[in-house]
């Protein structure tokens, strides 16, 4: 049955798609494109605001934007089209490499900063959504077509016992990593050290993620108004709404076929056929950029188009820096002990 959904969900992206195509000629080509103009600055700015990020856990480091900026584009490239993040392996291990010293620790934790103003914003605008009315009630989601909706909501307990799994495994993995390498929780407390500082914090980071989220708001007006639909509060809002709720444990990319379902049973106003073609030029459109200015940060900026080896390269080093921080552990561990016995 779960087969069955999944595949109804795929033939109906497909379907979406296929509308998409067929009214290309509708789009209008200039909100199109300073829709792109403000994806790009949104990346931009969340780059800006993770340099700060690192520059205070590195305060005497040089650390380049050029170079930062063009290690965040490629990584949002790289996932776009793979899937498991391996796009933010590759923005860490970039990035790294940059600053002579630097730990994977310490960087990556660096890069979660921007999940504390990211979530708050996002439950923000996920309330809106609800308390506007604007997203479809509980009881019609097991009947939307989309795998994800539907069988997550219709098998709470499973979406349940998942989420508990999920949560479980990252607990034990933080507790064993932690529990095995003493230097490790340091050199995360050095990745976040900008959050001892809030006023830091607000003016260096939070600011430049609300740019980057107030350029994101304007994209998503600007493509409502390229595909005919029209901008307003409301329908950029329920927008980034459908797209959080569309990525909360996706089967598909992006959220593909949630996405679709969710504005055709909730955007009212402009036809099905608008709302699909909409969605998923959309979709395509954020994608395909992504992609291009990651590609073009890779060969322009890192003098190479070898991305497969970046990747290979960012998980080599990750796994020799893991082994050489848990080795000296080992061994300090040792000579305590050995010290003790002897005492």
């Amino acid at each position: 049955m779960p087969l069955a959904d999944f595949a109804s969900s795929a033939e109906a992206f497909a379907r979406a798609a296929t509308a998409f195509f067929e009214h290309l000629s509708d789009v209008r080509w200039t909100p199109f494109a300073l829709a792109l103009a403000c994806l790009a600055a949104m990346q931009l700015a969340r780059a800006w605001a993770w340099r700060n990020v690192l520059r205070a856990a590195y305060p005497g480091a040089r650390i380049s934007f050029l170079e930062l900026s063009a290690a965040y584009l490629a990584g949002a490239g790289i996932n776009a089209i793979l899937p498991a993040h391996a796009g933010d392996a590759t923005k860490v291990f970039l990035v790294k490499r940059q600053i002579p010293g630097s730990s994977y620790p310490a960087v990556t934790s660096s890069f979660l900063v921007q999940t504390v103003f990211d979530t708050t914003i996002g439950l923000l605008v996920l309330l809106y959504a609800v308390s506007q009315g604007l997203l479809p009630r509980p009881p019609q989601l097991p009947d939307l077509p989309a795998f994800e909706l539907s069988y997550w909501a219709g098998h709470p307990q499973v979406f349940a016992i998942v989420s508990g799994a999920l949560l479980l495994a990252i607990a034990v993995g933080i507790y064993v990593l932690g529990h095995h390498v003493r230097a490790f929780w340091q050199r995360v407390r050095q990745g976040v050290v900008i959050l001892t500082t809030p006023r830091r914090y607000l003016r260096e980071v939070a600011a430049w993620q609300g740019v980057g989220w107030l350029c994101r708001f304007a994209a998503f007006w600007f493509f409502l108004e390229a595909f005919g639909i029209g901008g307003s509060v409301g329908a950029v809002m329920l927008v980034m709404s459908v797209q959080a709720i569309a990525n909360v444990l996706p089967f598909t990319p992006g959220g593909a076929g949630a996405q679709q379902a969710l504005l055709v049973a909730t955007l009212s106003g402009p036809s099905r056929t608008a709302v699909l073609s909409f969605s998923v030029g959309t979709q395509i459109a954020m994608a395909a950029w992504s992609v291009v200015l990651g590609f073009a940060a890779i060969l322009l900026v890192f003098r190479t188009t070898d991305w497969r080896g970046l990747i290979k390269q960012a998980e080599e080093d990750r796994g020799r820096s893991d082994a050489a921080q848990v080795s000296p552990d080992k061994d300090a561990g040792r000579a305590a002990r050995g010290a003790h016995s002897r005492a």
